[in-house]
Protein backbone atom coordinates (compact mmCIF):
# COMPACT_ATOMS: atom_id res chain seq x y z
CA UNK A 1 0.00 0.00 0.00
CA UNK A 2 1.13 3.54 -0.63
CA UNK A 3 0.17 6.56 1.44
CA UNK A 4 2.42 9.53 0.64
CA UNK A 5 1.55 13.20 0.74
CA UNK A 6 3.85 16.03 -0.31
CA UNK A 7 2.58 19.59 0.14
CA UNK A 8 3.98 23.07 -0.18
CA UNK A 9 2.20 26.06 1.26
CA UNK A 10 2.30 28.93 3.68
CA UNK A 11 1.75 28.60 7.42
CA UNK A 12 -1.48 30.27 8.51
CA UNK A 13 -0.23 30.82 12.09
CA UNK A 14 2.88 30.32 14.21
CA UNK A 15 3.15 26.64 15.17
CA UNK A 16 2.98 25.99 18.92
CA UNK A 17 4.76 23.11 20.62
CA UNK A 18 2.68 21.06 23.06
CA UNK A 19 3.48 17.98 25.14
CA UNK A 20 1.36 14.86 25.61
CA UNK A 21 0.89 13.59 29.19
CA UNK A 22 3.74 11.16 28.42
CA UNK A 23 6.05 14.05 27.46
CA UNK A 24 5.98 13.55 23.68
CA UNK A 25 6.30 16.75 21.62
CA UNK A 26 3.49 17.49 19.17
CA UNK A 27 2.34 20.42 17.06
CA UNK A 28 -0.58 20.90 14.73
CA UNK A 29 -0.81 23.64 12.14
CA UNK A 30 -2.46 24.55 8.86
CA UNK A 31 -0.83 25.09 5.47
CA UNK A 32 -2.51 27.27 2.86
CA UNK A 33 -1.85 25.53 -0.47
CA UNK A 34 -2.83 27.15 -3.76
CA UNK A 35 -4.43 24.84 -6.28
CA UNK A 36 -2.42 24.31 -9.43
CA UNK A 37 -5.32 25.26 -11.68
CA UNK A 38 -8.02 27.91 -11.87
CA UNK A 39 -11.35 27.83 -13.67
CA UNK A 40 -11.59 30.28 -16.54
CA UNK A 41 -12.57 33.72 -15.30
CA UNK A 42 -12.00 32.92 -11.62
CA UNK A 43 -9.13 33.32 -9.21
CA UNK A 44 -7.01 30.39 -8.13
CA UNK A 45 -8.45 28.78 -5.00
CA UNK A 46 -6.58 27.87 -1.84
CA UNK A 47 -6.97 24.73 0.25
CA UNK A 48 -6.24 24.82 3.97
CA UNK A 49 -4.66 21.52 4.98
CA UNK A 50 -4.39 20.44 8.62
CA UNK A 51 -1.05 18.90 9.55
CA UNK A 52 0.25 17.28 12.73
CA UNK A 53 3.92 16.60 13.54
CA UNK A 54 5.37 14.56 16.38
CA UNK A 55 8.61 14.39 18.36
CA UNK A 56 11.73 15.92 16.78
CA UNK A 57 9.83 16.96 13.64
CA UNK A 58 7.44 18.99 15.81
CA UNK A 59 10.34 20.58 17.70
CA UNK A 60 12.10 21.47 14.42
CA UNK A 61 8.97 23.08 12.97
CA UNK A 62 8.24 25.13 16.07
CA UNK A 63 11.83 26.31 16.33
CA UNK A 64 12.39 27.42 12.73
CA UNK A 65 9.03 28.21 11.09
CA UNK A 66 6.69 31.19 11.52
CA UNK A 67 3.37 32.39 10.13
CA UNK A 68 3.51 33.18 6.41
CA UNK A 69 6.64 31.14 5.66
CA UNK A 70 6.63 28.81 2.68
CA UNK A 71 7.09 25.25 3.88
CA UNK A 72 7.27 21.86 2.18
CA UNK A 73 5.92 18.90 4.14
CA UNK A 74 6.31 15.21 3.42
CA UNK A 75 4.14 12.71 5.25
CA UNK A 76 1.05 10.54 5.03
CA UNK A 77 -2.71 11.06 5.14
CA UNK A 78 -4.49 9.98 8.29
CA UNK A 79 -8.21 9.86 9.05
CA UNK A 80 -9.89 10.01 12.43
CA UNK A 81 -13.52 9.60 13.39
CA UNK A 82 -15.02 11.34 16.38
CA UNK A 83 -18.33 12.49 17.80
CA UNK A 84 -18.88 16.24 18.03
CA UNK A 85 -20.59 18.07 20.90
CA UNK A 86 -24.00 17.64 19.26
CA UNK A 87 -23.58 13.86 18.96
CA UNK A 88 -22.87 13.82 15.22
CA UNK A 89 -20.22 11.44 13.92
CA UNK A 90 -17.44 13.32 12.09
CA UNK A 91 -14.41 12.30 10.08
CA UNK A 92 -11.23 14.36 10.08
CA UNK A 93 -8.46 14.17 7.48
CA UNK A 94 -4.97 15.40 8.28
CA UNK A 95 -1.40 14.96 7.17
CA UNK A 96 1.03 13.36 9.62
CA UNK A 97 4.32 15.09 8.81
CA UNK A 98 7.44 12.95 8.63
CA UNK A 99 9.69 15.73 7.28
CA UNK A 100 9.48 19.50 6.93
CA UNK A 101 11.64 21.54 4.58
CA UNK A 102 12.36 25.21 3.99
CA UNK A 103 10.86 26.21 0.63
CA UNK A 104 12.16 29.76 0.35
CA UNK A 105 15.28 31.70 1.31
CA UNK A 106 15.51 33.00 4.85
CA UNK A 107 13.91 36.39 5.24
CA UNK A 108 15.88 39.06 7.00
CA UNK A 109 14.16 40.56 10.01
CA UNK A 110 15.36 43.32 12.30
CA UNK A 111 15.34 41.07 15.38
CA UNK A 112 17.39 38.29 13.78
CA UNK A 113 19.80 40.78 12.20
CA UNK A 114 20.53 42.48 15.50
CA UNK A 115 21.21 39.18 17.28
CA UNK A 116 23.23 37.81 14.38
CA UNK A 117 25.09 40.98 13.46
CA UNK A 118 28.27 40.25 15.54
CA UNK A 119 28.70 36.92 13.77
CA UNK A 120 28.09 38.55 10.40
CA UNK A 121 30.69 41.25 10.92
CA UNK A 122 33.15 38.69 12.24
CA UNK A 123 32.71 36.47 9.20
CA UNK A 124 33.07 39.48 6.89
CA UNK A 125 36.40 40.43 8.47
CA UNK A 126 37.70 36.87 8.07
CA UNK A 127 36.67 36.46 4.45
CA UNK A 128 39.33 38.74 2.85
CA UNK A 129 42.11 36.86 4.65
CA UNK A 130 40.70 33.53 3.54
CA UNK A 131 40.48 34.68 -0.08
CA UNK A 132 44.16 35.62 -0.09
CA UNK A 133 45.11 32.16 1.21
CA UNK A 134 42.86 30.24 -1.20
CA UNK A 135 44.30 29.14 -4.49
CA UNK A 136 42.14 28.93 -7.60
CA UNK A 137 40.52 25.60 -8.28
CA UNK A 138 42.41 23.56 -10.88
CA UNK A 139 40.85 23.47 -14.33
CA UNK A 140 40.23 20.02 -15.72
CA UNK A 141 41.44 21.05 -19.16
CA UNK A 142 44.92 21.71 -17.76
CA UNK A 143 45.25 18.17 -16.35
CA UNK A 144 48.03 15.84 -17.47
CA UNK A 145 46.88 12.71 -19.32
CA UNK A 146 49.98 10.77 -18.18
CA UNK A 147 48.19 10.18 -14.87
CA UNK A 148 45.59 7.96 -16.56
CA UNK A 149 45.88 4.42 -17.81
CA UNK A 150 43.94 3.24 -20.86
CA UNK A 151 41.79 0.17 -20.30
CA UNK A 152 41.84 -2.20 -23.28
CA UNK A 153 38.34 -2.78 -24.63
CA UNK A 154 38.76 -6.58 -24.95
CA UNK A 155 39.39 -7.09 -21.21
CA UNK A 156 36.66 -7.68 -18.67
CA UNK A 157 36.01 -4.80 -16.35
CA UNK A 158 36.77 -5.55 -12.69
CA UNK A 159 33.25 -4.77 -11.52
Amino acid sequence: MLNVAVLMGRLTADPELRQTPNGISVTSFTLACDRSYAKAGTERQTDFIDIVAWRSTAEFICKYFRKGQLMAVQGSIQTRTYTDREGNKRKAFEIVADNAHFAEPKRSSSSSESSASPAKTESKSIQPEQKAEQQPAPAYTSGDTKDFQEIPSDDDLPF
